[in-house]
């Protein structure tokens, strides 16, 4: 079986790397928009199952697609890649002093469709960051690329992180340990009832 990983992000690469796994790299253009009525983690399975719609008719049939999206939730607000500094000064404000969630969706995908996704979540604390370190995150690292405008494994989380309950990984944009299960028990998952997309 030939996995593929659809996704531009370098840190889901090296994850999938870590785990001695063969894999290709697919480019994948989808629609991210997702109805206002979701929530949590609703959110990025719906935007990683929609990657997966956008490239299905390109997958051989020895193919499996692996598609994720990942945000930061946190007091009722999902959030998404900063779209500039101030953005991203807003949003690590917004995190400063209090514990957020991480939410990674993934999705399995065959020729015929989807056979297996999960969601997994993180809960993150930070101490209350002051203006002066934020600046300096900001500028010196440039989150632009990642939800909540902040890497885990940066700077920010070794001098702001408190506490982190759940997966480490699932921070960093891909939960490894769940997915990992997921392919080594692909046979079963193919049993399983198929939640299509």
């Amino acid at each position: 079986m030939r996995i593929l990983l659809g996704s531009k992000s370098p840190r889901r690469r090296e994850l999938l790397a870590g785990l001695d796994i063969d894999f290709e790299i697919v480019d994948i253009d989808a629609d991210e928009r997702f109805p206002e009525t979701l929530k949590e983690g609703d959110i990025p399975l719906y935007i990683s199952r929609a990657k997966a719609r956008a490239y299905t008719h390109k997958i051989d049939v020895d193919d499996l697609l692996v598609t994720a999206d990942t945000i930061v939730w946190c007091d009722g607000r999902m959030l998404g890649k900063p779209r500039d500094a101030e953005d991203a000064k807003a949003m690590l404000r917004l995190l400063s002093g209090k514990t957020h969630q991480v939410y990674t969706g993934v999705c399995l995908t065959k020729q015929e469709g989807e056979v297996y996704s999960f969601v997994c979540r993180t809960d993150v604390s930070f101490r209350e960051l002051d203006e002066a370190e934020i600046e300096y995150y900001i500028e010196r690292y440039k989150p632009f690329d990642k939800a909540g405008a902040y890497g885990i494994q940066e700077w920010i989380g070794y001098a702001g992180c408190t506490s982190l309950e759940g997966s480490y990984f699932n921070v960093m944009g891909l939960p490894v340990e769940r997915l990992y299960e997921a392919l080594m028990d692909r046979c079963a998952v193919r049993q399983a009832a198929p939640d299509r997309i």
